[in-house]
């Protein structure tokens, strides 16, 4: 008996519940009132924007001679996005590193006419436009707008260094006669150096070439800068 009374204030005070609440939800529903979760809220799609990257300022200037013996500048790659580095065909420690991760970003975005990657040698007067050429074949590019780039000796170092920033040296005392940097420059469409910024939120500059996190990071953020 006390239980069956039980049941019955249980349903009373459920049936005011009802009758109190309910029309007052269904008013904030029609009216557009209802407030959304946070979870809700949020963009599950949104990321980090082009806008967010550093603009490290203008690249400097080139005008190389490529693979196939044709002049190559700048304007070139005007309104494309590109990847950037400093290597030497024959070197033997870190370049077949980076070899791998520019035939890696290569394939990410293959067939993309508004994307592009520059390789200068460091060594010039060992690639001559048909070693670069026959380097190019062995690491099996496929892109037409992937050049290697030779030239002036003097000319590309004053690039790499006082240019890019991206340290290159002849050094006797090393394997291979030269020592550079591992790291890659991305270029956005409009000539200028991107980046993003590191944990501290200090700008990165350069991204490392090495390391499979700054390859798939270089890689993010030319998507990024492909929708610009």
């Amino acid at each position: 008996m006390f239980k069956n009374k039980s049941y019955i204030g249980i349903s009373f005070i459920i049936l005011i519940f009802g009758i109190y609440a309910i029309p007052k939800i269904i008013d904030r529903v029609e009216g557009g009132a209802v407030v959304k979760s946070d979870r809700l809220d949020k963009d599950s799609g949104a990321g980090v924007a082009a806008e967010s990257l550093v603009d490290v300022g203008a690249s400097p200037n080139f005008d190389l001679i490529n693979q196939d013996q044709k002049k190559i500048n700048n304007d070139f790659y005007d309104g494309k996005v590109y990847v950037l580095e400093f290597f030497f065909t024959t070197c033997p420690s870190i370049c077949p590193k980076m070899n791998l991760s520019m035939l890696q970003i290569e394939k990410t975005f293959f067939g993309n006419p508004n994307f592009g990657i520059v390789s200068i040698t460091i060594d010039p007067v060992t690639d001559t436009p048909a070693v670069l050429k026959e380097h190019a074949k062995l690491l099996g590019v496929k892109s037409s707008n992937w050049n290697f780039l030779t030239g002036d000796k003097t000319t590309i170092f004053d690039l790499a260094n006082k240019g890019f920033n991206l340290y290159a040296a002849a050094n006797n005392k090393v394997s291979g006669g030269f020592e550079h940097s591992g790291l890659f420059a991305l270029v956005d469409k409009k000539g200028h150096i991107r980046c993003r910024k590191d944990e501290f939120g200090n700008p990165i500059l350069y991204y490392d070439g090495l390391d499979k996190k700054g390859v798939k990071d270089i890689q993010e953020d030319i998507k990024l800068l492909l929708k610009e």
